[in-house]
């Protein structure tokens, strides 16, 4: 009798602790993005992707300007707006990205039927945690600490819930200085920031809102804050 030999991932990359990461997210207070970019793509190659909301492409554009095969992860929930869409499409014309799109399940919950948790749990949460523990030790976000109180102490490099490296080369960045680097390198951004959007999600529970408060457009008139993305 032949056994068939079953194939195994091994996954070699040392496991980071809390410290090493607190210690490294210190390491780069007061750091340029690129700079945060360029360490994560050298300590976790291949095995490093980018997750990106295409609110605007700021991330997208710094991180293929060091790795232009850099893996970017879109969430497609079904709800997104047309101009977020849009938007993709333009940054795959500009950057020739290697975009891996990301879908929920056919039977995934709505936020009509199930409410806003079970939604984002199901459309977002989901398809990502897949995607994550199959192919990544480390993961980039554009979480940013200008976006919200519940974010204002956002580390650089911090562990999600995985126990996988999750960084956020723009955590510390000013809004000025956001907003020079976008004019300057032409970034492109999703057409509803120019229609009162400060914060862009999905059509059925974003709204129009203030730009010192950029999230409080979203989940209105709820308690939600957050997708479940970044917790």
């Amino acid at each position: 009798m032949t056994l068939l030999a079953t194939p195994v991932a091994l996954r070699t990359a040392p496991r980071w602790s809390p410290s090493d990461a607190a210690a490294m997210s210190a390491e780069f207070e007061g750091c340029h993005p690129g700079e945060v970019i360029t360490w994560a793509t050298e300590e976790f190659g291949s095995r490093l992707c980018l997750s990106a909301s295409f609110a605007d492409t700021l991330l997208i554009d710094l991180a293929v300007a060091v790795n232009p095969d850099i893996d970017v992860v879109f969430i497609d929930t079904g709800f997104h707006f047309a101009e977020t869409l849009a938007t993709v499409r333009r940054a795959m014309a500009r950057y020739s990205l290697n975009l891996t799109v990301l879908r929920p399940a056919a039977t995934a919950a709505d936020i009509w039927n199930h409410g806003a948790d079970t939604c984002c749990g199901s459309r977002k949460v989901a398809p990502l945690e897949r995607h994550l523990v199959a192919n990544a030790d480390a993961w980039m976000s554009g979480l940013r600490r200008d976006d919200s109180p519940q974010r204002a102490n956002a580390p650089i490099v911090d562990l999600d819930l995985r126990g996988l490296v999750k960084v956020n080369p723009l955590a510390g960045w000013s809004t000025e200085a956001i907003e020079r680097h976008i004019t300057d390198h032409d970034v492109l951004v999703n057409p509803l920031s120019f229609e009162g959007y400060p914060s862009i999600g999905c059509w059925p529970c974003t709204q129009p809102a203030d730009p010192n408060d950029p999230r409080s457009g979203r989940w209105a008139g709820s308690d939600k804050s957050e997708c479940g993305l970044h917790q």
